[in-house]
């Protein structure tokens, strides 16, 4: 298979790459994200662990037109069709609708939805021709249900969800799945220091075997949402 993973030069990202790049069948990972340095630092780990897959890698921010042009003819010379594409860009950003800075909004939809909604319509064209494929977007427990701090980025979510909504429909005559991920707190780099002990949050593997299980399913089944939380509930 060929996997595209946004946002893969860690957290959930990461570990969504190591968990399809420790497959023994070997796959194709086309891995992206915005840092360059450690984004080819992420690729080349997985390269060396992993001697079954091959691990391709691509620096841009996604969720900038202007980058579109020579993504597009990067991927139509080394990934032309995709089997998994997975939309886990973006970035968190505290705030409240009356008081958040300026621009928030419009960075918070650039990284959480804008990024997934060119990214995909590149990858499609291909998807389509082959009657076949699988989308994942990794949006949020905000994507549910609104909170305070949320702001901009909670509102960012819930588009991504909606986003997710419509193309499973849209996709459903072309045999294209189309899975909406929805985890709750989730141990990565940006708790460190929070002071929340992480075994009160998921561990990125958690959510990353759910997506690798949801992409080996048959042909004839897809799960449409998934929704996890830590066992105590949400923070």
């Amino acid at each position: 298979m060929v996997i595209i993973i946004t946002g893969a030069s860690r957290g959930l990202g990461w570990a969504m790459a190591e968990a399809f790049a420790a497959d023994q069948q070997g796959h194709t990972l086309v891995l992206m994200a915005r840092d360059a340095a450690r984004l080819q630092q992420a690729a080349m780990q997985l390269q060396a662990r992993f001697s079954q897959t091959t691990v391709l890698h691509y620096a841009c921010q996604l969720g900038q037109q202007a980058q579109l042009p020579a993504l597009q003819q990067w991927l139509q010379q080394h990934a032309p069709v995709a089997d998994v594409l997975i939309n886990n860009a973006g970035y968190f950003v505290p705030g409240s609708v009356h008081a958040e800075a300026e621009g928030n909004l419009e960075a918070m939809l650039e990284a959480n939805l804008l990024s997934a909604y060119q990214l995909t319509r590149l990858v499609l064209p291909g998807m389509m021709s082959h009657g076949r494929g699988h989308v994942f977007n990794i949006c949020s427990i905000a994507s549910l249900k609104a909170y305070p701090g949320g702001g901009s980025y909670s509102i960012s979510k819930f588009a991504l969800y909606g986003f997710g909504q419509n193309l499973r429909e849209e996709m459903k005559p072309h045999g294209i799945k189309v899975t909406n991920v929805m985890p709750g707190a989730t141990w990565t780099d940006s708790w460190a220091g929070s002071g929340i002990p992480p075994e009160r949050l998921m561990e990125a593997q958690d959510i990353a075997s759910m997506v690798y299980a949801c992409a080996h399913l048959s042909p004839q089944a897809v799960v449409e949402d998934i929704v996890m939380r830590p066992q105590p509930g949400d923070l």
